[in-house]
C-alpha cells in the first residue's frame, strides 16, 4: 500500500527513484510522482494511472537533481487523480506519505485559518502544509519536521525534501514501514528493502516512532521524543535478480511455479533430515503448558490460519480460537494468560495484525509469528519468528507464501503434539514423511494445467461462482474464491459443503459453476453427497480431487482435476496449488491485470 523512495547523493536521482518505484509496483497503486531539487528549487512530475504514464511524462519533461523523493499512491482520501498524486507540497517543502493522518481535518482547519492554502483533497497534504507553516516562521527543516510529527495522529511513513537544502531528506515512520539504505556517498529511503535491492544490501530498519535525517554521508536517527538513537545496519539477503520474472508472463505465474521449491526450502529449515524430526527455534515458553492458542491474520494468511487451527487441534490437541485481525483488535476478547498468540503475515507489516499482536501482548500471550519478512515490525515485536523462506512475493495475489505458511504451521503442530505427549515418535515420523513428500508431489500438480484451463474456460463467462469444501479443504475453497475475486473480478463465494443446504443451494442453476475441493479421505463421501445434490439441481461441477477420488467422480463432475494422492494431513497444502492456478488462468482469459489487480495493495499497512 503506497510506495516511498528517497535518494540523496551525487547521481541523478529521478532514474534511480523511478527504478525503485517499479520494484514497489507490487504494493498496489493508482498514481505516481517524483520530486527533485533543481538549482535549489523543488520540481515535480506526477501522473494518474500506471508508472508508464509517469515514464512518458519524464520523457517529455526530464527531472534533473541529485536529491529527490518518489511515490506510488493507493488512494485513501481523494480520488486517484494527478492533482491528488504525491509528492505534495509548496515552494518550500515536498512530502510523500504512506498511511492515514486521522486528525487531518482538525489540522487542516487550523492551518487554513493561519493562511495556508491547500490544493488537494488528501489528508497527506496536511503534513506538507504544516511543515511549510513552520518553515515560514524561521524553523530549520529538521525542527519544522519534528514540530509537525509531534502533531500527527494515525499511521504514516513519510519522506520530505526542502528547497535550498540539497543533500537532505528527512523520513519518519509510525505504524507503517520505512527503511534506510546505505550506499557509497549515497543514501536511500524505501518502503521496504526490496525497493532498494539493486542499490544496496546494507539496510537499517526504523523502529516505530523513529524519524531520520539523511545526507550523503549517512543517517541520524531520532525517537519520537527527539532523542538521538542508534539503529543497526544489517546486510539483507535480497539481490536484484530475485525480483525478475525469469521468462514468465507474470509474477503470479512465476510464483505459482515456485511452490515446490518454497515448500522444500521452508521444510528444510524446520525438519532435521537425519532424524526426520521437527526442530523449532528455541521458544521462550513450553508448548506443553500452553492452555490455549489464538490465531489471527488477514486475507489469505487467515485462511492458512484456519488450516493451522485444524492441525493444532487434531494433531497437538491444543484448543484454538481464530479471528480476523481487523475484528480481533476491536473485540478485545478475554485471553488466558500464558496462551500462545499465533500471527501470520506475508509482509510482517499488516496494520491490523500488528495491532492484534499488541493487544495479545497486553493480555500476556506468548507471541509466535509466521512471517516471510523476518526483519519486519511484527518480527521485531514477537517472542519467536517462524520464517517461511518464500523469497520475495511480488504479485499482489499471494500464492507461494500461502503454502509456505502451511508448511510452517504443519511443523508447529507436529512439534507441539510431540511436546504435549500426544504424538508418538512413530506418528511424528509418518507425519514428517508426508511433509517431505510434498515438494515432488507439488511439482506434479502442473501436469494438470490443460484440465485447469478447461475449467477456466467454463468459469470465465460466469458472473457468480460457488466454491465448496469440507474440513481442512474448506479454507482451501475460501482461498480459491478469494483468488478468483482478486485477479478476475468474478464474484465468488466459498461455503463449507455441509452448509449448502442451509441457504446457498438456492443459488444453484446452470449459470453458476461449482468448484469443489474433495480429496479422498474420511470426509470424501460426505462431500460427494453434497455434490450429487448440486448436480441434481443443474449445477456444473468442477472438482479438484486426487487420483483415488477421481474414480468416484467420473460421470458426476463435468471436469475433474486429479492431483497426486497424499496423506490427509498434507492434502490441503497440495490442493491449494490448483485452485490458485485456476484463478490465474481465468484472469488470463478475462484479460485483467494479473499482478496488480484494481483497488488492491500487497501490504496493507493502514486500516
Amino acid at each position: 500500500m503506497c510506495g516511498i523512495v528517497g535518494v540523496v547523493g551525487s547521481n541523478q536521482a529521478a532514474p534511480v527513484i523511478f527504478g525503485a518505484l517499479r520494484r514497489l509496483e507490487y504494493r498496489g497503486y493508482d498514481s505516481a510522482g517524483i520530486a527533485t531539487l533543481v538549482d535549489g528549487r523543488i520540481e515535480r512530475r506526477r501522473a494518474a494511472g500506471k508508472l508508464d504514464h509517469l515514464a512518458a511524462l519524464l520523457e517529455r519533461m526530464p527531472l534533473a537533481g541529485v536529491t529527490g523523493i518518489g511515490h506510488t499512491r493507493w488512494a485513501t482520501h481523494g480520488a486517484p487523480t494527478e492533482n491528488n498524486a504525491h509528492p505534495h507540497g509548496t515552494a518550500r517543502v515536498s512530502v510523500v506519505h504512506n498511511g492515514i493522518i486521522e486528525n487531518f481535518e482538525e489540522l487542516r482547519r487550523e492551518l487554513e485559518a493561519a493562511g495556508q492554502v491547500f490544493t488537494t483533497e488528501t489528508d497527506s497534504e496536511t503534513i506538507a502544509q504544516m511543515v511549510d507553516f513552520h518553515l515560514a516562521r524561521g524553523l530549520s527543516p529538521r525542527d519544522a519536521a519534528f514540530a509537525t510529527l509531534r502533531r500527527l495522529e494515525g499511521a504514516y511513513a513519510l519522506a520530505m525534501i526542502f528547497a535550498g537544502h540539497d543533500g537532505l531528506v528527512i523520513g519518519a515512520r509510525h505504524g507503517a514501514p520505512l527503511v534506510v539504505g546505505y550506499g557509497e556517498k549515497e543514501m536511500f529511503l524505501g518502503s521496504d528493502s526490496l525497493a532498494l535491492a539493486p542499490l544496496t544490501r546494507r539496510i537499517a530498519y526504523m523502529d516505530d516512532g523513529d524519524w531520520v535525517v539523511v545526507t550523503p554521508e549517512g543517517a541520524e536517527f531520532f525517537d519520537a521524543s527527539g532523542e538521538r538513537v542508534a539503529r543497526d545496519i544489517r546486510v539483507t539477503a535480497l539481490i536484484a535478480g530475485a525480483i525478475g520474472k525469469d521468462g514468465y508472463r507474470h509474477y503470479m505465474e512465476k510464483e505459482l511455479h515456485e511452490h515446490p521449491v518454497v515448500i522444500g526450502q521452508t521444510l528444510q529449515r524446520l525438519i532435521d533430515p537425519a532424524t526426520r524430526r521437527v526442530v523449532l527455534p528455541d521458544l521462550p515458553f513450553d508448548l506443553a503448558s500452553v492452555p490455549r492458542a489464538v490465531i489471527t491474520a488477514c486475507g489469505s494468511a487467515f485462511y492458512a490460519g484456519m488450516i493451522g487451527r485444524y492441525w493444532l487441534e487434531s494433531v497437538a490437541r491444543i484448543p484454538v480460537d481464530i479471528d480476523v485481525a481487523s475484528e480481533m483488535r476491536y473485540r478485545d476478547p478475554p485471553l488466558t494468560p500464558g496462551g500462545m498468540g499465533l500471527l501470520i503475515s506475508q509482509s510482517g507489516e499488516t496494520a491490523d495484525t500488528l495491532a492484534a499482536l499488541r493487544g495479545m501482548r497486553a493480555h500476556r500471550q506468548h507471541i509466535v509469528s509466521v512471517l516471510n519478512v523476518e526483519q519486519s515490525t511484527i518480527a521485531r515485536e514477537s517472542d519467536v519468528v517462524l520464517g517461511t523462506a518464500a523469497g520475495p512475493e511480488i504479485s499482489v495475489a499471494s500464492t507461494k507464501a500461502f503454502t509456505a505458511q502451511l508448511s510452517v504451521l504443519a511443523c508447529l503442530a507436529i512439534a507441539a503434539g510431540r511436546r504435549r505427549g500426544v504424538v508418538s515418535p512413530d506418528q511424528e515420523q509418518a507425519l514428517v514423511a508426508s511433509l517431505l513428500d510434498l515438494p515432488s508431489r507439488a511439482g506434479e500438480v502442473f501436469d494438470q494445467a490443460d484440465a485447469i484451463r478447461r475449467m477456466a474456460a467454463v468459469i470465465a463467462g460466469a458472473r457468480d461462482v460457488l466454491y465448496l469444501g469440507r474440513g481442512s479443504s474448506f479454507p482451501v475453497a475460501l482461498e480459491g474464491a478469494l483468488k478468483l475475486k482478486e485477479v478476475s473480478y468474478i464474484h465468488a463465494e466459498a461455503y463449507a459443503a455441509g452448509e449448502m443446504k442451509h441457504g446457498p443451494i438456492s443459488l444453484i442453476d446452470q449459470t453458476v459453476p461449482i468448484v469443489a475441493t474433495a480429496p479422498s479421505g474420511r470426509l470424501f463421501e460426505k462431500t460427494l453427497s453434497n455434490l450429487q445434490e448440486a448436480r441434481a439441481r443443474g449445477g456444473r461441477l468442477l472438482v479438484f480431487t486426487d487420483t483415488q477420488g477421481a474414480e468416484r467422480l467420473r460421470g458426476i463432475a463435468e471436469i475433474v482435476v486429479a492431483i497426486p494422492t497424499v496423506d490427509e494431513f498434507t492434502a490441503p497444502v497440495l490442493q491449494t496449488i490448483p485452485v490458485q492456478m485456476l484463478a490465474y488462468e481465468v484472469a488470463l482469459l478475462k484479460g485483467t491485470d494479473v499482478d496488480q489487480p484494481r483497488n488492491l495493495a500487497k501490504s496493507v499497512t493502514v486500516e
